[in-house]
């Protein structure tokens, strides 16, 4: 007679028992198909002390026996011991870690769980080694930091990333998006110099799904920087680009310098073109990206536009001092979804021409430069006005454009 389902799935749970506490045991071949839906992949399973009955101890040196670490798996065997979802799963996160040779580390995850959908995994004759072994080379990875090894893709929410052929899936990261600080003189908040930064900044980096991270000003560190990096905001201030750096002639009286953070600003700036990462400049920082794509500057709009309005508003920052004319065909009037947009104005200086590479995108009624962008490039875009401050849709919709560059979309 035949045994019952299950007697035999009992039979079966004692074999297993037996093979994880003998040394003399080996596993045979997974038989083909699956056993559950509702399984799991347990790899060498009696390093973790995972799958034997209650009571039994777990044997770290089990796995070195049956050939799980040091050379890893011999040709002829595939090793996978297969347990229900349904037990208890294991409490300490040493015991969710598999211990490889030498000491090194290659953290489990949940990688057959693909929103609810469970895959079987199968250790083939030449992969088993990349699924056991230990890999010196492997840092240990945490559910946040997977999305950059190699090959990727979202699921769901999620990013599952694969070295080597293998799955790993955890939470989607928010992209890290590097904020140019400004520098003031001993006084005021210190009595030695310190860095400066609006809050705004960084909340609208953050309420657009970005992780900003403030950039000191370290010329010589601005490549190490941007190896890091997903994106770069170059913020304002009250100074301005050095007419000397972009051939602009005597220095009007009104300009103010601060030359360390320029130094910096045009090193992250123009590596940041050069890798094509998604940039965006405001005030200041548009003022500066221009300059970096090979525009000059007019050094003091009163003198050098009639008629001009008040770009420096006497009104709060946080409110409109005047309105923008998008120019139709530009990535910026694509982003805004306007023709028109109310902004806020604090600057003396602006964009004086066009050259080769650079689009105007967006112009003030006194015929002002306010806004301008390179089509050639993922995401470069400068601004002359403050978005951060979240006056209209269209300052919200351009953090959400960038983040949306360095997401890769």
């Amino acid at each position: 007679m035949a045994r019952s389902a299950p007697r035999a799935e009992e039979v079966a749970q004692q074999r297993r028992r037996r093979a994880l506490a003998d040394p003399g045991i080996e596993f045979g071949p997974v038989v083909a198909g699956r056993l559950a839906e509702d399984t799991r992949a347990m790899l060498d399973a009696a390093a973790f002390g995972i799958g034997c009955a209650p009571g039994e101890p777990a044997d770290p040196g089990m796995g070195d026996r049956l050939g799980a670490h040091g050379a890893g798996l011999q040709r002829h065997k595939e090793i996978a011991a297969l347990q229900s979802r349904r037990t208890q799963r294991p409490r300490r996160r040493a015991d969710r870690q598999h211990l490889g040779m030498r000491g090194g580390v290659v953290q489990l995850l949940d990688a057959i769980a693909f929103g609810g959908e469970h895959r079987s995994i199968r250790a083939d004759h030449d992969g088993a080694h990349r699924h056991l072994a230990a890999r010196r080379r492997r840092p240990r990875l945490g559910e946040s930091q997977i999305h950059r090894r190699g090959r990727g893709g979202s699921h769901a929410g999620r990013t599952i990333a694969r070295a080597g052929g293998d799955a790993y899936l955890g939470p989607m990261p928010r992209p890290l998006i590097g904020v140019t600080l400004d520098a003031e003189a001993p006084g005021g908040y210190s009595k030695f110099p310190w860095y400066a930064l609006r809050q705004n900044y960084c909340a609208a980096i953050e309420a657009a799904g970005g992780l900003p991270v403030a950039l000191p000003h370290a010329p010589d560190r601005a490549a190490e920087y941007l190896d890091r990096l997903d994106a770069l905001v170059v913020t304002g201030g009250a100074f301005d680009v050095d007419p000397a750096i972009y051939g602009g002639g005597a220095r009007h009286a009104t300009v103010v310098t601060k030359d360390q953070r320029t130094e910096f600003e045009l090193a992250v700036t123009r590596g940041a073109v050069e890798r094509d990462l998604p940039v965006l400049g405001i005030c200041g920082g548009q003022q500066l990206l221009h300059v970096v794509l090979g525009g000059t500057l007019i050094q003091h709009i009163p003198d050098a536009v009639p008629g001009a309005l008040a770009h420096e508003q006497p009104n709060p920052r946080d409110q409109a001092g005047h309105s923008v004319r998008l120019e139709a065909g530009t990535r910026l009037r694509d982003i805004v979804g306007a023709d028109e947009l109310h902004v806020n104005s604090a600057h003396h200086q602006a964009a004086a021409d066009a050259p080769a590479g650079i689009v105007v995108n967006a112009r003030a009624p006194d015929g002002v430069i306010e806004g301008i962008e390179a089509p050639g490039r993922r995401f470069c875009i400068g601004v002359q006005w403050h978005p951060e401050f979240h006056i209209s849709e269209g300052d919200r919709r351009l953090f959400a454009a960038l983040l949306d560059a360095a997401r890769g979309r």
